[in-house]
């Protein structure tokens, strides 16, 4: 059996041909003056430039890397998912192969990982190289509004240096656009020892960003995705729940208001179904019941999901002794 390595750096990249070799390069001598074990695992998240095939070149001569290749562009999201897979390091640490996050950044954040106790430490490009309109605006928005969600005083959700234990990437799942906010889902996996560093950051030296201005909107939806699982997650009655009972109770109090202006004050007016506050109250009654339903399912799904759910325990005493259910 292999020694672990101390050491898992996972870089997922998407035509990266011209800085890959400048990257391994630095790496190798960056974690080898430190004298630290590693392994780099590289995934091609489609790429359609030579990069795979460099790959595949320095992995037949360098038996730490290791190579995943995606049929098609599935996104950053699920290119870290599937390195994380993979990792075997004490410690694992993310950057992009873009050549912005420097490689010098490793040796420390092993350190606070592995020294310091901390479940995660978070990178914080103080000074950006970017486009002030377009990159470094939006990105000090999206920041100020996750940490209004979440409750993480970090400066830098999306920043691509980042280190964690080994059992926490072990334990999240990193789906969808969600690379962004990485920090929220470990935060929710109960992993709360999050920490942060100012690290260097570069002007891109090859090519163009891969992300379009369509990540604004991405960003943004999964923001309030994150809220709401944050919020009700565990319980969706609560928030379905809640609507569908006003919807309903509006519903009811028209349809009531109907009833006796009809019989009581005007018997020989407009016939119910001819007056607006009629169709109100059915809409009203038909949408909340629908709310209610929603939230009936979603407390089946849950419960049934924590039912199958297998528990990471952190620690048990006792463990020979009988558990009191």
């Amino acid at each position: 059996m292999s020694k672990q390595p101390q050491l898992s750096v996972v870089i997922p990249f998407l035509d990266e041909a011209e800085s890959l070799p400048e990257l391994y390069a630095w790496i190798v001598r960056v974690l080898e003056d430190a004298a630290l074990s590693f392994e780099l695992i590289l995934v091609d998240d489609g790429s359609t430039d030579t990069s795979w095939s460099w790959v595949k070149e320095i992995a037949a001569q360098d038996k730490r890397v290791h190579g995943i290749r995606f049929l098609r562009n599935y996104g950053k999201s699920q290119a870290l998912h599937a390195g994380f897979l993979q990792c075997a390091g004490e410690v694992v640490c993310t950057m992009d192969a873009d050549l912005q996050d420097s490689p010098e950044e490793l040796p420390d954040l092993y350190r606070l990982i592995s020294n310091e106790d901390y479940d995660m430490i978070s990178g914080w490009k103080k000074k950006r190289y970017d486009s002030f309109l377009f990159k470094n605006t939006p990105s000090k928005i999206f920041n100020w509004a996750a940490r209004r969600v979440s409750g993480i005083k970090l400066h830098d959700f999306n920043c691509g240096l980042k280190a964690y234990r080994l059992d926490v990437i072990k334990t999240i799942e990193v789906y969808g656009e969600m690379h962004r906010y990485i920090p929220v889902l470990v935060k929710q996996g109960g992993f709360n020892r999050i920490g942060e560093k100012v690290v260097q950051h570069q002007a891109r030296k090859f090519g163009n960003s891969k992300f379009g201005p369509d990540r604004f909107v991405k960003g943004f939806l999964d923001l309030i995705t994150l809220w709401f699982l944050n919020r009700f997650g565990r319980r969706p009655m609560y928030f379905f729940g809640l609507i569908g009972s006003i919807m309903l109770l509006l519903g009811f109090g028209f349809s009531i208001y109907l009833g006796i202006d009809k019989i009581f004050v005007n018997p020989s007016g407009r016939l119910i179904a001819d007056r607006p506050q009629f169709y109100v109250a059915l809409t009203n009654m038909i949408l909340g019941s629908q709310f209610f339903l929603a939230g009936f399912i979603g407390e089946i799904i849950v419960r049934n999901r924590d039912h199958k759910m297998r528990y990471k325990i952190k620690e048990t005493i006792n463990q020979n002794s009988k558990t009191n259910m």
